[in-house]
């Protein structure tokens, strides 16, 4: 059986990949890079940041477990960029 993740773990998987995602923002803003879909898909994924983020406040164990693991999985890409 998996350990089990607690929310603030979670958390902070989630506040992590948003300060990834705020920072690739800045960097594409201050390079003038003219690709908007790529601006626009960092928006957006940090919007789904804001979103999960809310989410933890009220979910059960299966679902801090589920945002965790997707969290950690967007850090190892992150990494990887």
């Amino acid at each position: 059986m998996p350990e089990r993740v607690t929310h603030e773990a979670a958390e902070h998987l989630v506040q992590e990949v948003t300060a990834r995602y705020a920072q690739l923002i800045i960097t594409h803003r201050r390079t003038g890079a003219a690709d908007d879909s790529r601006m626009q898909d960092l928006k957006e994924k940090l919007a789904a940041c804001a979103a999960d983020r809310r989410a933890l406040h009220d979910a059960d164990e299966n679902t801090v477990a589920e945002i965790a693991a997707r969290y950690a999985a967007r850090l190892k890409e992150l990494d990887g960029e």
